[in-house]
């Protein structure tokens, strides 16, 4: 995500505290494989950024110690956890929990036509593609979804 310094700028604690600050709703996808993306992504975040923050992991193992602006929820899907597709009795495919949490949460929170909730994939191929290809059939423009660059899912990076 770039920002630029003067928007930067704009995010002080104070400037967050008032009551004319518009905050952006956030909405952040990662795996155990994007640990690393997500944090670099979370320190440029203005302190007063709300949303959600989902990020599948294969077990509890893989749990790490993020740390997001304090009026963000971060969720943590744990695959060993949780079954696979409904009525097949497997277990959960890498993407499959992100992809099925997100856009239930899409379905709920993301209602309004002019809807500026900033939306960064951060995790693996097939969960991404599966909620990219949710949110825009939702109406959200691919432009606004910010994927990995080497997916070629939507034209934001």
């Amino acid at each position: 995500m770039n920002h630029s310094a003067e928007h930067t700028a704009e995010h002080t604690a104070a400037s967050c505290r008032a009551s004319r600050h518009t905050r952006v709703q956030h909405l952040i996808t990662a795996d155990e494989s994007s640990l690393a993306d997500l944090e670099l992504l979370l320190a440029t975040l203005p302190i007063c950024s709300t949303g959600r923050v989902f990020v599948e992991i294969p077990d509890a193992a893989a749990r790490a110690d993020i740390v997001v602006p304090s009026r963000m929820v971060l969720t943590w899907l744990d695959r060993s956890q949780r079954s696979g597709a409904p009525g097949t009795s497997r277990g959960c495919a890498p993407g499959e929990a992100l992809a099925r949490a997100v856009t239930a949460w899409a379905d709920e929170m993301l209602c309004a036509d002019d809807d500026a909730t900033r939306i960064h994939l951060l995790g693996g191929y097939l969960g991404t593609a599966d909620i990219v290809d949710h949110l825009t059939a939702m109406g959200v423009a691919a432009e606004a979804i910010h994927t990995p660059a080497a997916y070629g899912l939507s034209t934001a990076r």
